[in-house]
């Protein structure tokens, strides 16, 4: 299988103050040290306090649980790791788990394509690591979970909310979000950060019109 990484830094360009230097990694250039769960989606790494920083973002796809000989029930998970790498020792600074799972219906568990950052905003030196992903179990086109979450070393940010469902030229459902108090109370750029990522990737909604009737779901 074709091994593609998608990594955008920035945003907009009024973003460029936040840019740190970092290094997309093939799946062979991943250190053997490192564990991870799935496919590889997102591979960086980049020298902080003169500390090699790693970020690691995986799928599982869509499987079949264990004793399901039917296929019946679906799990999809994925994972996002940030280690530091010393010497050969690896310290895991943190790991974010999601999924759904034992779903009969369509299942989805992915992170939003070109969502994933690493950034500087406040400028003190200390990466901020940025996920966009979705989870479902559904049998229709109706608002998938939507989250994006941001580490800035050990503190985690997060806003969660729905994605957004095109349902006529007028009509829509979802996109709707909420902030967490570490976002609300944060340094503003962070805040600021997030919700143009959201109202970017919620914009994408196909704008090509269908019979009445069909949903379109946004983008992600």
């Amino acid at each position: 299988m074709k091994f593609s990484i998608f990594i955008v830094i920035l945003l907009y360009s009024a973003y460029s103050y936040g840019q740190l230097p970092v290094k997309t990694l093939s799946k062979n250039e991943i250190p053997p040290q490192i564990k991870y769960t799935g496919h590889i989606m997102n591979a960086v790494k980049w020298i902080e306090n003169n500390e090699t920083h790693y970020a690691v973002t995986t799928e599982t796809g869509i499987y079949s649980g264990k004793g399901d000989e039917f296929g019946e029930f679906r799990n999809a998970e994925l994972y996002a790791y940030h280690y530091i790498v010393i010497a050969d020792s690896v310290q895991l600074i943190w790991k974010v788990y999601d999924y759904s799972k034992d779903c009969a219906l369509d299942v989805k568990a992915a992170f939003t394509k070109d969502a994933f950052a690493i950034t500087d905003l406040d400028k003190n030196g200390i990466a901020e690591i940025w996920l966009m992903y979705e989870t479902q179990c559904t049998g229709d086109v109706s608002p998938a979970i939507a989250k994006i979450i941001m580490y800035e070393g050990g503190k985690r940010y997060a806003l969660r909310g729905e994605s957004r469902v095109r349902y006529s030229d007028k009509d829509f459902s979802g996109g709707t979000y909420a902030l967490d108090n570490n976002f609300k109370t944060g340094n503003p750029l962070f805040k600021q950060y997030a919700q143009k990522l959201w109202q970017r990737v919620m914009s994408k909604v196909n704008a090509v019109l269908f019979p009445a009737g069909t949903r379109l779901h946004a983008i992600i």
